[in-house]
């Protein structure tokens, strides 16, 4: 299967996780505690952009998901059939993607609405995080 990279040596998605992932309405997210194990999974939105997934929190800073997962900044997903440990790399508010990524969410859960308003704020842009297979 073809599949992304994510650095040198390093497995990425394939090119059928990214598909199925980024047409997904929903993803199960958990964040992997100091213990190694993981919280219990919380159903977030997830997009696609290019040759990578990303997530936000539509709370902002004080998301409970979100507060889980950046404290190791690893964590498991769960969606489309695929189940895979990944880790959380930060996006900063002023990287180009941000504006990708709110087309993204307003494309695939509707422009106008009030979650898709929330998902696209300033304090959900700045809990972007990138997705990456480990």
């Amino acid at each position: 299967m073809e599949r992304t990279t994510e650095g040198a040596g390093m497995a990425g998605w394939t090119a059928d996780e990214l598909d199925r992932l980024g047409r997904e309405g929903e993803l199960r997210i958990a964040g992997r505690r100091a213990d190694d194990s993981l919280r219990e999974p919380v159903i977030i939105w997830a997009v696609r952009a290019g040759g990578a997934l990303y997530v936000r929190s539509v709370r902002g800073a004080t998301g409970g998901w979100y507060r889980g997962v950046i404290a190791r900044h690893e964590g498991h997903i769960d969606s489309a059939g695929i189940e895979r440990d990944v880790r959380f790399e930060d996006v900063p508010v002023g990287d180009p993607v941000q504006d990708v990524l709110d087309r993204a969410y307003a494309d695939k859960y509707g422009a106008g609405s009030s979650s898709v308003r929330a998902i696209t704020a300033d304090a959900a842009r700045a809990t972007t995080l990138k997705v990456v297979p480990r």
